[in-house]
């Protein structure tokens, strides 16, 4: 199977219940800005313990915006809107990001707000970037690692077929506990 010489095709993927789509930034920042300020996003995705969401200034609007304004525009990384197809609206943003283009390999993650949890939305999402990543990139490894107090996730992770590879101990001081942090991947050779 060929393998994309990039990630600069970003495409629309239908699925049941979600569809993933370029980012549309005009469109998608307020729903983004939601998102970003989630106490459960910030739970599950900030590498260091944030009891509440930072504030809102022109610095941080203008890297925001700054942001998602390109990322239709990288070439080695995928950035999709999730949409809840029930409703239509955005509901998070699913990513392959951190490309090992010799080893085709890369990492995925998944935020997803409020309105986008609890229904199977997460588990569809995962698989059908997986499956994009495997079937029409032709990567061979797509990895995450999830806190091991997501458990919500790691289900959702393993519901999507990912399997846990490995557990790093200790990885996030979050007040006054310490949480491991959960490997998984699912490898082309296990993608039915």
């Amino acid at each position: 199977m060929p393998v994309s010489s990039s990630f600069s095709e970003k495409p629309t993927l239908v699925g049941e219940k979600v569809l993933l789509r370029p980012v549309r930034p005009e469109e998608d920042l307020p729903m983004l800005r939601a998102v970003l300020d989630d106490p459960d996003v910030l739970r599950y995705t900030s590498d260091s313990y944030t009891p509440e969401p930072p504030v809102w200034d022109g610095a941080r609007e203008r890297r925001v915006v700054d942001w998602y304004t390109t990322r239709n525009e990288q070439t080695d990384r995928l950035d999709l809107i999730v949409v809840d197809r029930a409703t239509g609206r955005g509901v998070g943003e699913i990513v392959l990001n951190e490309w090992d283009e010799p080893n085709r390999a890369c990492n995925l993650r998944i935020a997803l707000g409020p309105d986008g949890r609890d229904r199977g939305l997460g588990t569809e999402a995962v698989r059908l970037l997986t499956d994009h990543a495997i079937r029409a990139i032709g990567l061979n490894r797509v990895s995450l690692s999830v806190y091991a107090f997501n458990g919500r996730g790691q289900r959702a992770y393993e519901k999507a077929g990912f399997k846990v590879e490995g557990v790093r101990r200790q990885v996030l001081r979050y007040g006054d506990a310490w949480v491991d942090d959960i490997d998984m991947a699912v490898l082309a050779e296990d993608w039915g």
